[in-house]
């Protein structure tokens, strides 16, 4: 799975910038192809990268299988609770015309901005708050 290596950086810079103001944890998985559908995937992604473990259960699953043109978006209890429930799909509608065009960096940067924004109001920044996962992208057959 090859993403350019300044959409990459794209992706990362929104990570870093969205978690500047949310205690949320923010991760992006991408991949070439999903077999099934595409939450379902980002539900066994989300516990095998460790997502559920966050203190305050505000982990968030930006998923992207490229080839098949799947993606979702998935968010820990903690937010669901939070959150109306047109959220997830709101972002994702916002995300769908990028990645439709293949701009990719932009598309998820995009989501993840949004994505930090409302996790702001929901959990916001701590001064003594720890980077409970880690910013980089994730990356799949």
């Amino acid at each position: 799975m090859h993403i350019a290596e300044d959409q990459q950086a794209q992706i990362l810079q929104a990570i870093q910038e969205a978690e500047l103001k949310t205690s949320g944890e923010i991760r992006v998985h991408i991949e070439s192809h999903c077999e099934g559908h595409p939450v379902q995937r980002a539900q066994v992604l989300f516990f095998d990268l460790g997502m559920h473990q966050t203190d305050l259960q505000n982990g968030v699953l930006v998923y992207l299988a490229v080839k098949d043109r799947k993606f979702a978006i998935l968010g820990d209890k903690g937010i669901d609770a939070n959150v109306p429930a047109e959220f997830w799909e709101t972002i994702r509608d916002e995300m769908r015309p990028f990645l439709a065009k293949q701009e990719i960096g932009f598309g998820l940067s995009h989501g993840v901005r949004r994505i930090g924004e409302v996790l702001a109001t929901v959990f916001p920044y701590q001064k003594d708050d720890l980077n409970e996962l880690t910013d980089e992208l994730s990356f799949g057959a």
